[in-house]
């Protein structure tokens, strides 16, 4: 084994681990609001309409302020950063148990999206720190498995803080938003702890380890190019890329933050324990198929096909899920979640088969912000189209609607090859 190798296996167990823990407890924080809805709503008096905004609104601030971040960051180092933002959106996580009237819901959400805007391109920025390029994809397709590992482990978490209610007089939800930000500072400051900034800075690597992988990256650095957000908007297959993540993202968050309730309302009980495990089966089954469809991309080098059918059969799960029976709606949620999930490392392929140089680098950054405002529309699409028809059923059947219209979208990506060479199951996202 050469020095390089030896430095990216040292790095990989010592971060890796870190990245996925601190994306667990991000996407907890952001997420567990779904858990609490019901309960939330009748002891704060939140409509759906408010409940649905402050959901959505946490991607407002979110969206813009990912790439100043990283600037910051780049300025303080990557300890200091990451450290204090997991810190704050602790803290932020953890206030929500004392947001109970609309104002302090709606100020509290946007406030946790502004702080969690820096992690998720901190912890992409953190890849090209430590990893040469060559690697970057494989370590960004694990760490993309924090989103259902959180969702699986999170969900009996969640539910059984839920079923603290009337503990010292507060309800369940308190405990649960306590305890979950609480969770998150711990993990901040250990940060402080663990992270070194650079690896010229790390204690576990050895003199030449540092030096070979400073010079590879080095290296990489030096032919690396770089753009503008305002360049890649100039072009159509940005736009189109974008309109795609965003429908992907509206479908991924309009069931997110109302499957927890739509579980219990099948099982006939509330949102508790029971509920709550029931809950992470569609998760479970995500951390699977997020495995094994990538997998299958990479084994057969077919990128636009596999993500168009992956999405489409999301829509046809979620649609599905409202019209039949409870196990075989959770078997639908199941197929949902999948997809949902599966499709997103398949298609971060596509602009990096589409694009090149400076316009992949502007164009990933772009795509990414668009796509953030998917998650704002998500849950105020599903709120609204149920009353409008009076129904639940609608929400779903609009949501299912999107991912078709998404996968729709994919199988026309003017210029996508039909099959390509394999380079990773999860792309570049680094540019």
């Amino acid at each position: 084994m050469t020095a390089l190798d030896r430095a990216v296996a040292k790095n990989r167990r010592r971060l890796v681990p870190f990245m996925l823990a601190l994306y667990v407890l991000a996407f907890l924080d952001r997420s567990n609001i779904g858990f609490a809805k019901d309960a939330y709503q009748l002891d704060t008096g939140l409509s759906n309409e408010v409940y649905a905004l402050g959901a959505g609104i946490f991607f407002v601030l979110y969206a813009f302020l990912g790439m100043p971040a990283n600037l910051i960051m780049h300025r303080w180092g990557a300890k200091k950063w990451i450290g204090t933002i997991t810190v704050l959106w602790g803290l932020l996580s953890a206030a929500m148990a004392w947001a109970d009237t609309e104002t302090k819901f709606l100020v509290v959400r946007t406030l946790l999206g502004a702080v969690e805007a820096g992690f998720f391109p901190g912890m992409i920025y953190l890849t090209s720190l430590w990893f040469p390029r060559d690697k970057r994809a494989g370590i960004m397709g694990l760490f993309y498995m924090g989103a259902p590992l959180a969702l699986t482990f999170g969900s009996p978490l969640s539910g059984a803080l839920l079923e603290m209610h009337g503990f010292v007089g507060q309800p369940g939800w308190f405990w649960m938003f306590l305890v979950e930000g609480l969770m998150a500072v711990v993990a901040g400051v250990f940060t402080f702890v663990w992270l070194d900034d650079t690896p010229e800075t790390a204690r576990f690597l050895t003199g030449e380890e540092k030096r070979v992988l400073r010079e590879t990256l080095t290296g990489e650095k030096a032919d690396a190019a770089t753009g503008r957000i305002r360049d890649a908007a100039r072009q159509p297959r940005i736009w189109h890329l974008a309109i795609i993540y965003m429908t992907i993202q509206i479908a991924v968050y309009g069931l997110i933050f109302f499957l927890p309730t739509q579980v219990a309302a099948l099982l006939g009980t509330e949102v508790g324990f029971r509920a709550s495990v029931v809950a992470a089966i569609p998760w479970l089954a995500a951390l699977l198929g997020t495995w094994l469809i990538p997998k299958f991309s990479d084994r057969t080098g077919e990128r636009r096909v596999t993500a168009t059918v992956t999405l489409f059969l999301a829509g046809l799960g979620i649609g599905i899920s409202g019209l039949v029976s409870p196990l075989a709606a959770i078997v639908a949620l199941s197929v949902a979640a999948i997809g949902f999930i599966a499709v997103q490392p398949i298609f971060w392929t596509l602009p990096t088969r589409l694009l090149s140089g400076t316009a992949l680098a502007a164009g990933i950054g772009f795509v990414n912000m668009f796509g953030a405002f998917g998650g704002f529309l998500a849950p105020m699409i599903r709120v609204r189209a149920d009353a409008l028809f009076g129904n639940q059923v609608a929400g779903l059947i609009t949501l299912a609607g999107v991912a078709v219209l998404g996968a729709a979208l994919l199988f026309g990506l003017g210029g996508a090859p039909g099959k390509t060479r394999a380079t990773s199951a999860f792309g570049k996202v680094d540019g």
